[in-house]
């Protein structure tokens, strides 16, 4: 018995039968002999940690663009966050770890430069059905390894392509909207608990906020510090989820929900949504669509900054040209959108 069938076993013997067996896994698209040491979870998450786009993840926007302090959050702490909060829920759920941590490594690959932004523009001038998480799933399918993908199992890409939410409800009742196994549900819940803490520490420390300013009903409920509010969203969704007609569902106290849902408004009402953020995500909308209409018009200049970024290039992608601007501008960090913006539209200095 090989390592990873001795790991295979370990799962079956404690784990919940609502969790999701590595042994059990629908498999990947193209099948490859398994690891002899580590679990097909493992492996995924391995791959997307040693992915270029994980790596990109540390100069990506989570909120703040540019932020001047080495304390704020990008999308990578994001993720790792993410991770940490669905790793320690999973395992109190005796669900698989590992599933739940790939899940949440590769939750992100997808997003843009400068947040959200970037990606209403995508939306705007490519494609109306862009989204971040769909593009995740191109990452790990199609885009990453000079184009040949990752080759991730199947719970893994459902994980991703189905994480997100928007301003959607937290626990969707829709069966249609949520991840086909516990463990992506898990991390789908953990997104939000992780950016709800961060983005309002970030607010408080960027002064677009005041620590008055958070509702009464928050502090109260959930308490006034990181630690206290991730333990109290964490060990309330523990305590109160249960099995039902033979399925395990999510769920919080209606005091505990009600809390989150507040916080989550107030966030948007009050940060994403305030004249600092706005504005600077307006300008990053100006960058990336200058930035599009560019790299249309030059196939030259396309094709080496997709060689650049170990993107398939024109001859290696059957793809619209249109398709492979968008992904190119999707997978660049913002400093790199940045530094390419100036080299196209600004004159160079003069000796």
């Amino acid at each position: 018995m090989s390592l990873r069938e001795e790991f295979e076993k370990r799962e079956a013997n404690f784990m919940s039968p609502h969790g999701c067996l590595s042994a059990h896994s629908r498999g990947r698209v193209t099948p490859e002999p398994p690891c002899p040491i580590r679990t097909s979870f493992q492996v995924d998450k391995d791959r997307i940690l040693y992915s270029n786009a994980f790596r990109r993840l540390k100069h990506k926007t989570q909120v703040f663009l540019n932020p001047s302090g080495d304390e704020y959050r990008t999308r990578l702490t994001h993720t790792l966050e993410v991770a940490q909060i669905a790793r320690t829920i999973a395992r109190a759920m005796f669900l698989n770890e590992d599933l739940a941590e790939a899940i949440a490594l590769g939750h992100d690959l997808g997003h843009t430069p400068f947040g959200h932004g970037g990606e209403l523009v995508l939306k705007e001038i490519f494609s109306e059905t862009f989204s971040h998480q769909t593009q995740g799933l191109r990452v790990v399918q199609v885009l990453e390894n000079c184009g040949l993908g990752l080759n991730l199992t199947y719970e893994v890409r459902d994980g991703i392509v189905m994480h997100s939410k928007g301003y959607g409800k937290i626990i969707p009742d829709d069966p249609r909207e949520l991840p086909a196994t516990m463990e992506g549900r898990v991390v789908r819940v953990a997104d939000i608990m992780a950016y709800l803490n961060h983005d309002l520490d970030d607010a408080i420390r960027s002064g677009v906020i005041r620590e008055t300013d958070i509702p009464a009903q928050c502090n109260r409920i959930m308490g006034s510090t990181h630690d206290e509010r991730i333990t109290t969203m964490m060990t309330d969704l523990i305590a109160h989820t249960r099995p039902q007609n033979g399925q395990l569902v999510l769920n919080m106290s209606d005091t505990v929900f009600s809390a989150m849902t507040e916080l989550r408004r107030f966030l948007y009402e009050q940060v994403y949504r305030s004249p600092m953020v706005h504005n600077e995500f307006f300008k990053a909308k100006k960058i990336m669509s200058d930035l599009y209409t560019h790299l249309l018009g030059d196939e030259a200049m396309l094709s080496a900054e997709l060689q650049k970024m170990r993107l398939p290039g024109p001859q290696a992608n059957n793809s619209p040209r249109q398709r492979m601007v968008c992904d190119l501008l999707a997978c660049m960090t913002d400093r790199y959108a940045l530094s390419l913006y100036a080299r196209i539209f600004f004159p160079a200095q003069m000796s």
